[in-house]
């Protein structure tokens, strides 16, 4: 074979590998609406940075005639790229090529890019589109799920991972995004549950349709299983490639700056009135956190799931920041089992990748009731409780109105390893509101008089002396009680300060959290 021959069969094999399944699967999964795994890469990479490997690895199946069906790739596109010009490692499932699904060459394809992602400390996002494992291989495509999962696991809080599903994702295939530390989904063409509608409904006689099953907006709102669903799949893309704005390469690494110009001690008259007078009267917290951020941008993350929590990345001075805030318009406020779970992940990825804590309170207490109770609220504010408490990435605290009880605690207080703890004038930090505790303290009284002027009065004082910063202050719990239009001059000093705060455990392998 000549010399031109040679490349001739080079460029021969690269398109048949680049055309997948070929031209009609294509255009089916255009007509489906979704793009093939190269469509994707280029949208979600910089232009031309996308360094493919193993482009040409097919399966070693000689079962059920698959020695005549062999297609270059195998199923999924594996590689480097630059996202802001930054480095990531890549795979993009094929749907295109045997419905996506996994064998055992695919699977080491996706090792091998995981574990130089690993030694790279460079993050992984990986684009599934898939119809499960490949049948035809048996117990060889399970194994290569738990390759994968291995990875997964030995991966999480050493390097960033980011899951996006861009169509099917059942069974086994389910857990390898679940361990990652991002799921987005797409509205509409994207699917995930362990068992499918046709099980679910022989097993059980349950009717349910896939969307409803396992489509964005239940694991978006229901499940928490999604961080993000996107209306498209460029939008979806598109929130990849900000999100990793606010992430560092690995755990080793500080989060990226970005020069703003936004006043550092910009103050905003707003602030002083944004909590109403009346205590029980709702307000939207988000407005506090937009107005204290660089250029007033949130990036909320779990939007629709557990709103009484909120919780989503900002900056403070060019420097990234996570975010955690009560949300009184929705529940009050209270720590409920989603809501805490929801912080305990969101805690927990910030601290695995040095992104400082910014929590603002207004909360309650935890939600009462036998659902709450019984669901094991006890075992699930814990979780959260636990996170703040492990975590040593600088933690800055404002609290704007009630923080009541246990969950004073747990929503980063001082007491809890907290390195700056703010509160407006119109904070109350006390074991619980004055109503409930006028009734306890005066219970006596109250069952011997029905005097409304008696109750009102103890009321009255009880909040004069407790439901007030004062005494908190008083005793070192909080380090100053602010203006609240000064919010965002002393949260940006304050971790300017913290910038270089070293903190560590006790040695251990790993604690227990109580899961």
């Amino acid at each position: 074979m000549s010399p031109d021959e040679r490349l001739e069969e080079l460029r021969r094999r690269n398109r048949a590998a680049e055309l997948g399944g070929g031209e009609e699967r294509i255009r089916r999964q255009h007509k489906a609406g979704k793009k093939t795994a190269r469509e994707r890469l280029e949208l979600l990479l910089d232009p031309d940075s996308f360094l493919e490997v193993d482009r040409f690895v097919v399966h070693q199946t000689h079962d059920f005639d698959m020695a005549e069906q062999r297609i270059p790739g195998d199923g999924v596109v594996t590689g480097s790229g630059r996202i802001h010009g930054r480095p990531v490692f890549v795979f993009a499932q094929d749907f295109t090529v045997f419905g996506g699904s996994l064998s055992e060459a695919y699977a080491r394809k996706i090792c091998k890019i995981m574990d130089l992602a690993m030694k790279t400390g460079v993050p992984i996002i990986g684009l599934n589109d898939s119809g499960g494992a490949r049948i035809q291989e048996g117990v060889a495509s399970l194994g290569g799920y738990a390759d994968i999962f291995l990875r997964n696991t030995l991966a999480s809080g050493v390097v960033p991972q980011i899951s996006a599903i861009m169509g099917p994702c059942a069974g086994g295939a389910v857990y390898s995004p679940a361990i990652t530390d991002f799921v987005f989904m797409v509205k509409n063409t994207s699917y995930m549950f362990v068992t499918g509608p046709d099980v679910i409904k022989a097993v059980t006689h349950e009717a349910v349709t896939a969307e409803d099953l396992g489509g964005a907006t239940t694991h978006g709102t229901t499940s928490g299983v999604a961080h993000f669903a996107a209306d498209g799949e460029e939008e979806c893309l598109a929130l990849i490639r900000e999100l990793l704005t606010f992430l560092p390469q690995n755990n080793l690494e500080d989060p990226p700056l970005r020069p703003t110009q936004d006043p550092a001690d910009r103050r905003d008259e707003a602030l002083q009135s944004i909590v109403p007078p009346q205590p029980n009267k709702p307000y939207d917290m988000k407005d506090i956190v937009r107005t204290v951020l660089d250029d007033r941008y949130f990036f909320e993350v779990q939007a629709t799931f557990a709103p009484n929590i909120v919780v989503g990345f900002g900056r403070l001075g060019g420097r990234p920041v996570g975010v955690v805030a009560n949300q009184p318009a929705h529940l009050a406020g209270c720590l409920d089992i989603a809501a805490s779970v929801k912080a305990a992940r969101f805690v927990r990825f910030c601290d695995c990748f040095n992104v400082p804590l910014v929590t603002f309170v207004d909360v309650p207490g935890f939600l009462p009731g036998t659902a709450q109770e019984f669901g094991g609220i006890i075992k699930h504010g814990a979780k959260l409780l636990y996170a703040y408490c492990e975590a040593t990435v600088p933690k800055l605290t404002v609290i704007t109105r009630k923080a009541y009880g246990g969950a004073y605690d747990v929503m980063a207080s001082k007491h809890i390893r907290g390195d700056a703890n703010f509160a407006f004038p119109t904070a109350e930090i006390a074991v619980m509101g004055p109503e409930g505790a006028v009734n306890i303290l005066y219970k006596r009284e109250l069952q011997t008089t029905a005097d409304a002027a008696f109750r009102e009065a103890r009321i009255r004082e009880y909040r004069e002396k407790f439901a007030n910063p004062y005494v908190a202050a008083e005793r070192g719990y909080v380090d100053e009680v602010i203006e609240p239009r000064d919010t965002r001059a002393r949260l940006c000093a304050a971790l300017a300060i913290l910038k270089t705060k070293r903190d560590a455990n006790p040695p251990r392998k790993h604690g227990n959290i109580p899961l």
